[in-house]
């Protein structure tokens, strides 16, 4: 077996069910398990499960055991030369896997392998390349000043900003989101660490590899969308307990140990940004709904790259679910679309999913990002619309 795919799931059927529509396009002609594990979702993903993708194999679980755990079920039970984690909000580029395998192959030092992100609003994700988070590296980015000074090679090592986002680089840490690791290297790094409940494992695991005395690399070639935090919405109050309680596992395990004063430092500081980021994310949605009862009352225009058929579906499930006042628009190419975008009415942008690639859809949405267009994805997966943090259905 070349390559198994693991997904773990929580409460998120719909997205769960959009990635697997993308990945198995970018499976084809690959010799692939696909691994699910559900951590007791109360939604009904394990019934589009078995009826949708019964090749899948699913393990469901009593509990939510976290994310770490899950993974390691399915790792331990797979059998195959690379393991791959995919996150349930992600979309997959057709080419991507067969492009990440070629390049592990034919690089046996490469441990893992990480991609390059784009979240649902078509901008670049930074978390696709990190440096190791150092006490150093950690208190600038606890502190801001990575943010401050985004291309430093000192302040800036977080999120490696001097690096080309758009080509190949050794780096130290992977997100967990999309990383391709090499069986050989789990054996030696060992499997993830399981005091790691969700976020931060990807960093101790990419830490682990390296240790082993592999490379981890990032590659573009390789692509995704990632919704981000459609299992524990981000801005949350339970969001930024559990991802800078991660960050505090990871200080500790790795750097502080028994010293005292830099363990009071780091926690310090990451309780007071982890305060700060939820507060920030509070006033983020009080902005947002603002401006949504601010627009409220001007006609929106909805752009459906698509079809006929595609935009009457799209079209007459908006109608269902919206109680506005919408003017539809129909793009059959690229070029329709670029000439449709010069009309700054347009607010939305639909994808039919059914007929175009994601590779189009990505090279769009990064073309067209920063312009306060909302991209939403119309696949053929029944009767729903799935933008960042929506799922449109009667």
């Amino acid at each position: 077996m070349k390559l198994s795919v693991i997904i773990v799931n929580y409460n998120v059927r719909y997205f769960l069910e959009q990635c697997l529509h993308s990945l198995y396009r970018a499976i084809k002609n690959t010799e692939t398990e696909v691994f699910v594990v559900d951590n007791c979702s109360t939604d009904d993903s394990l019934e589009m499960l078995r009826q949708s993708y019964p090749e899948v194999k699913l393990i469901a679980n009593s509990e939510n055991l976290g994310f770490a755990k899950a993974n390691n079920l399915a790792i331990e039970a797979s059998e195959s030369d690379y393991v791959l984690l995919l996150n349930p909000d992600t979309l997959v580029q057709e080419e991507a896997i067969r492009n990440m395998l070629s390049f592990m192959d034919a690089h046996p030092e490469a441990g893992a392998l990480g991609v390059k992100m784009i979240d649902g609003r078509g901008r670049f994700l930074p978390e696709s390349k990190r440096g190791l988070p150092t006490p150093a590296v950690s208190f600038y980015k606890i502190s801001g000043l990575s943010a401050m000074f985004p291309r430093s090679r000192r302040f800036g090592r977080y999120h490696l900003g001097w690096l080309d986002k758009d080509k190949i680089h050794s780096v130290e840490i992977l997100a967990g989101a999309c990383m391709l690791v090499r069986r050989e290297a789990i054996i030696k790094a060992g499997l993830l660490d399981e005091d790691f409940f969700m976020y931060g494992e990807d960093i101790d695991w990419s830490y682990r590899i390296l240790k082993a005395g592999y490379r981890n690399y990032y590659f573009p070639p390789g692509r995704i969308l990632h919704y981000k935090g459609e299992s524990t919405k981000k801005g949350s109050l339970n969001y930024v307990y559990v991802f800078y309680n991660a960050m505090a596992i990871f200080a500790k395990k790795h750097f502080l140990g028994k010293n005292f004063f830099y363990a009071l430092l780091i926690n310090l500081a990451i309780w007071l940004s982890g305060a700060f980021s939820f507060f920030s994310g509070l006033l983020r949605k009080c902005l947002y709904m603002i401006k949504k009862i601010a627009t409220s009352t001007q006609q929106a225009s909805v752009l459906v790259w698509g079809s006929a058929p595609e935009f009457e579906r799209v079209r007459d499930l908006y109608s269902t679910v919206s109680t506005g006042s919408l003017n539809f628009i129909r793009a059959s190419d690229e070029e329709q679309v670029d000439e449709t975008l010069k009309d700054k009415g347009i607010r939305e942008l639909v994808f039919c999913t059914a007929e175009l690639e994601y590779s189009s859809v990505f090279d769009c949405m990064e073309k067209y990002a920063g312009r306060g267009l909302v991209f939403k994805m119309a696949p053929p997966i029944g009767q729903v619309i799935i933008g960042s943090h929506t799922v449109l259905k009667p």
